[in-house]
């Protein structure tokens, strides 16, 4: 292969029928784009097919595609998938005019493109001059392209072997935590050539901080890197007595942060592992009210954080709370792993689900190398080509493996029911349908893998007739069997038999519930201890119901903190 010029300009491309429309289009994105992107227009369908084949034969990078909704359906369909295949970090988009709203037609025609992953989402074609509309729109497009492309210089670059199992779990932390970054594999030029502008440090994992002053960490721990980055890890001595304790920085915790720190109520929220939870690792929440083309878990709990931040919520991740004990005079004390007691005088529990683990010992085995629980969107890059299968059915299940689809040869989802619409929107069932290379597995259960030091396959069996498959994969990412961690709370916060929280009504049915009063619709067999998100009984397992409860469940606390509780 040919090295390819790292300083080449990306491409934007842009396709349509019209001499007129198309000189404007690339007038606009020459004006707004022309000093860092290449930008080219073509009238044919055949003629921007050639230019995806050449740009790919030359190894040049491609950031955006757009395509006028007005060629047939076929030639539209293979300039698609001609970038889809040869530059799957491109975003692809239609071309519309102004007022196609009003044609059914075309919401069918953007939302059929969509399903089948043939594009990002739709823009209208610019109508004046300057069109900042149509600037502001491909811009986040290349923003989202350059956060996707591998190659492009990043904040923070890790250095690792190949398949190095603590490399994946660093990226996998920057990743949940919204911290731009790129892996470079050790033997390859990108990674020699970082370790050169590093001066060559020696060790496992290297990860290299240009954005903030160029710091080194070799072999660091996750609270050494966060804390590099500026994500707290600790507290400050006087920083011990709040008003509000949130456990958990998932959609519902930082829902309830931004509420209730917005509204004066001093917040501190505690994360035993990443900022955003299992929504962090979803590549694409498409149905969230108000993102119309979709955003990543990362994205979205990342606006939420630095809402909190800058209202005024503390943070500290990292850290578990390993004790909560109610006291008899009010409030609670929370003993915070390597920091100590914090006091609150009200507690929300939005701790969420982990996902359980395989129990298959040859799969166990092979944790970190090749087998992965959750879902990581740096991980699909370095497979390319390569072959991943996905255990699970819900709709985190479903974003992984259209998100592998854009680069592996083969993903093969292996879900126990007999249908994924049972646990699946609607909108992730027909993408995955639409994608051949996409194998779904009904009825179907992991038994067994293997692989010197990293996965080469596993065995797969049907559940009604027992019989047996090999399946050839490079990884497996499980994402099954949701159940809360809630353990390490006081024996009289009352649960179900998997161990999600009562509120409310239920609460109160339960004999720990001592006060005259009845609970508040989100408020534990315990006064002042609140649960929001999943690890709510009969909670709405999505992000949006998550978030609305962890707004909501801030009125709640007010009343409770300014009422005498008898």
């Amino acid at each position: 292969m040919a090295a390819r010029d790292w300083g080449d300009r990306p491409l934007l491309l842009a396709v349509d029928a019209d001499p007129r429309l198309l000189g404007r289009i690339e007038a606009e994105l020459q004006r707004a784009f022309g000093s860092d992107f290449r930008v080219r227009g073509e009238l044919f369908p055949e003629d921007a097919l050639r230019t995806l084949e050449g740009a790919h034969d030359r190894h040049e990078r491609v950031a955006v595609v757009l395509v006028d909704d007005s060629f047939p359906d076929g030639a539209r369909a293979k300039i698609f998938e001609t970038a889809r295949s040869l530059h799957p970090n491109a975003r692809r988009a239609l071309l519309v005019p102004w007022g196609a709203w009003a044609h059914p037609e075309s919401a069918h025609k953007i939302l059929r493109s969509i399903a089948v992953g043939d594009i990002s989402y739709y823009v209208l074609k610019p109508w004046m001059t300057p069109d900042e509309l149509f600037h502001r729109v491909i811009a986040e497009f290349v923003q989202e392209w350059s956060r996707s492309e591998p190659t492009n210089f990043r904040e923070v670059v890790v250095v690792a072997p190949q398949h190095s199992g603590r490399a994946y779990a660093v990226s996998e932390l920057l990743n949940r935590n919204g911290i731009p970054h790129a892996f470079r594999a050790r033997a390859s030029e990108l990674g020699q050539r970082a370790l050169a502008d590093m001066g060559h440090p020696e060790g496992e994992v290297v990860v290299w901080m240009p954005a903030i002053g160029g710091a080194t960490l070799v072999n660091p721990t996750d609270t050494e890197i966060l804390e590099a980055w500026g994500i707290p890890t600790t507290l400050r001595d006087v920083d011990h007595e709040f008003d509000l304790l949130v456990v958990g920085a998932g959609p519902a915790g930082l829902g309830a942060a931004v509420y209730a720190s917005s509204e004066g109520v001093r917040t501190l929220v505690v994360e035993r592992a990443a900022i955003g939870g299992q929504a962090g690792m979803s590549s694409l929440i498409r149905n969230y009210l108000g993102f119309s083309r979709g955003l990543s878990g990362a994205d979205l709990v990342q606006r939420g954080y630095q809402q909190a931040w800058v209202f005024g919520a503390r943070f500290v991740v990292t850290r578990e709370v390993e004790r909560l004990t109610p006291q008899e005079d009010g409030g609670f004390v929370a003993q915070v792993g390597d920091i100590g007691e914090v006091s609150a005088r009200a507690v929300v529990i939005a701790t969420g689900v982990s996902y359980r683990r395989l129990g298959v010992p040859s799969l166990e085995e092979l944790s970190g190398h090749g087998v992965y629980y959750g879902a990581s969107v740096s991980a699909a890059q370095a497979l390319a080509g390569l072959r991943a299968g996905v255990i699970g059915a819900g709709n985190s299940a479903g974003q992984a493996a259209l998100h592998l689809a854009r680069y592996c040869a083969a993903v093969h989802m292996i879900v126990r029911g007999s249908r994924l619409a049972d646990s699946m929107s609607a909108y992730l069932v027909d993408a995955i349908s639409a994608l051949p290379m996409i194998k779904v597995h009904l009825n179907t259960e992991v038994v067994g893998g293997h692989g010197d030091g990293q996965l080469e396959g596993v065995t797969v069996r049907v559940r009604k007739s027992g019989e047996e498959q090999q399946l050839p994969l490079e990884s497996l990412f499980v994402m099954i069997g949701a159940r809360p961690r809630t353990d390490w709370l006081p024996a009289e916060v009352d649960h179900d038999e998997y161990g999600f929280l009562y509120t409310g009504s239920n609460a109160a049915a339960c004999v720990s519930w001592r006060l005259e009063r009845s609970p508040h619709p989100h408020e534990t067999s315990v006064p002042g201890l609140f649960a929001v998100g999943d690890v709510r009984a009969g909670s709405v397992k999505r992000v949006a119901s998550a978030v609305g409860e962890g707004s909501v469940v801030v009125s709640e606390i007010h009343h409770f903190l300014a009422t005498p509780q008898v």
